[in-house]
């Protein structure tokens, strides 16, 4: 059995690349780790924090997984809506696997800044998973 890590953030990055919606809005650009020299618009893991969370006879997991979106326009607008479609796949598809049950999910918070350097729009999403092992 792969490390839960690896696994929820293999079902997630395969989700994204999977949704229509989301690749009309940055073609090839979801990452499970940030990309170097990669133009935006794209999604890019950039953190995955686990807490052992286990019950009294199930071993389980929260994860707090940290997504940043990007993209080329000064506006918020369109990163914002890179942002919908990403908080709309990981609420809504089953990234449950043969060794990994996804008991829930949540959003919990966007930040948004134009970045300086760049004048790229960027989001951050924060998301949180509880899992459990299958087996």
């Amino acid at each position: 059995m792969a490390h839960s890590i690896i696994e929820l953030q293999t079902n997630l990055v395969t989700a994204l690349k999977a949704d229509a919606q989301l690749l009309a809005l940055l073609g090839n650009g979801v990452f499970d780790a940030p990309p170097k020299g990669r133009k935006a618009p794209f999604v890019a893991i950039i953190r995955h924090d686990v807490i052992s969370r286990d019950g009294d006879e199930t071993p389980g997991f929260e994860h707090r997984i940290l997504l940043h979106a990007r993209h080329d326009d000064v506006s918020r607008k369109a990163v914002l809506e890179i942002v919908e479609r990403v908080i709309f796949i990981a609420l809504n598809e089953d990234l449950s696997s043969a060794s990994l049950l996804i008991t829930h999910v949540q959003h919990d918070k966007i930040e948004t800044r134009i970045d300086g350097k760049s004048g790229q729009a960027v989001a951050a999403i924060s998301l949180r998973f509880l899992s459990e092992p299958t087996i």
